[in-house]
């Protein structure tokens, strides 16, 4: 017979192992919905919407599920090959987004708007520079002899929560776009609440993943 604790545990993993594959579930589904309204080729602003949420809802949260104990979908592969594939999504966010930025500044630039202007805009463009210097402090564990006087675990934890901050820029700038005048036009009722609720949700699970991790590690240090 299970004891208390061990049912307790089992709940606990079974409770992450759900979430994780709910979070996997709204990672893809987010702009698999933006890009129906959006009709990708249908004008130059229809590209911006579906690159912008293949970067920050689909490729960004999968390079942190990577590390996920529970819902990686490469759970069985050594960290290295973890690794290599969170550098590779993580890029790939990073050309999405810089292609998104890029096109909805070069479509403002054609119909003479003023960009930057709205909460939107400016959010957008601090998480597009901050995913930029991320990638660069992850150079930083590529080489950690680049970095004299920090420990290896140090620079982990610091690039973990400081990833963390990016991704809950990256899900704010999504949650604001769904307020704008387009979105709100496109998308209506039901449908707007359910997808409000993919960015928080897979922000809920990212945030679990990175504290439980920086947890542990305050732990197995006492």
């Amino acid at each position: 017979m299970a004891l208390p604790g061990e049912v307790e545990s089992r709940l606990y993993r079974a409770l992450r192992a759900a979430s994780g594959a709910a979070a996997h579930a709204a990672a893809l589904g987010f702009p698999a919905a933006v890009a129906l309204p959006a009709r990708p080729g249908s004008s130059l602003f229809s590209w911006h919407p579906l690159l912008m949420a293949l970067a920050f809802s689909f490729l960004l949260t999968e390079a942190l599920l990577v590390f996920s104990p529970e819902s990686s979908p490469l759970r069985s592969f050594s960290r290295k090959v973890k690794v290599r594939v969170h550098w590779a999504l993580q890029l790939l966010a990073l050309l999405c987004a810089l292609l998104g930025l890029g096109i909805i500044s070069y479509n403002k630039h054609l119909n003479g708007k003023a960009h930057f202007v709205t909460w939107h805009g400016l959010t957008g463009l601090l998480t597009v520079l901050y995913t930029c210097m991320q990638c660069l402090g992850g150079v930083v564990l590529l080489y950690p002899k680049l970095v004299k006087n920090w420990t290896l675990a140090k620079l982990k934890l610091y690039h973990a929560t400081s990833g963390l901050v990016g991704y809950l820029l990256g899900c704010t700038s999504l949650m604001l776009g769904m307020c704008s005048l387009w979105f709100t036009t496109s998308v209506t009722g039901v449908s707007w609440y359910l997808l409000m609720l993919c960015p928080i949700l897979t922000s809920l699970v990212i945030m679990n993943q990175v504290s439980n991790a920086y947890l542990y590690r305050k732990r197995s240090q006492h």
